[in-house]
């Protein structure tokens, strides 16, 4: 693993709200606005963009954790800011703070959490895991 951030060090992502992001369950339309579940992913994919540039050969990255905050809709058509910005790396997990806007609508705030870890190792743990399932 290599690490060139520090922390407050920045990355963004955005997305435009269209109605597969919307809030559904067991195919039923609950909310015509950005689901939790949708930003969520969007908020977790801003902050796995340090990970991406941290990975070394034969290293993956896991995600850890993702706490969310839903503050304020975000409509069909509009484009959604993501902002992931790095808190701190403890050992081999990524930390970072991450928000959501629409223009200055603040839609949600959270954390995320990511481990880099052994590729081989992880893919073996996962088999194990499998096969006990079984």
């Amino acid at each position: 693993m290599k690490n060139p951030f520090l922390p407050g060090d920045v990355r963004t992502y955005s997305i435009q709200v269209k109605p597969s992001d919307f809030a559904m369950l067991d195919g039923k339309l609950i909310h015509a606005v950005l689901s939790t579940f949708a930003l969520g992913q969007a908020l977790e994919w801003s902050s796995r963009q340090f990970v991406e540039e941290m990975l070394e050969e034969g290293e993956e990255g896991i995600g850890t954790m993702l706490h969310i905050k839903h503050h304020a809709p975000a409509f069909e058509g509009e484009t959604v800011e993501f902002q992931a910005t790095f808190e701190h790396l403890e050992g081999q997990e990524l930390t970072c703070h991450v928000e959501a806007r629409v223009g200055e609508r603040l839609v949600a705030t959270g954390r995320t959490g990511q481990r880099i870890v052994d590729g081989a190792r992880l893919a073996a743990r996962f088999a194990l895991l499998r096969e006990s399932a079984d």
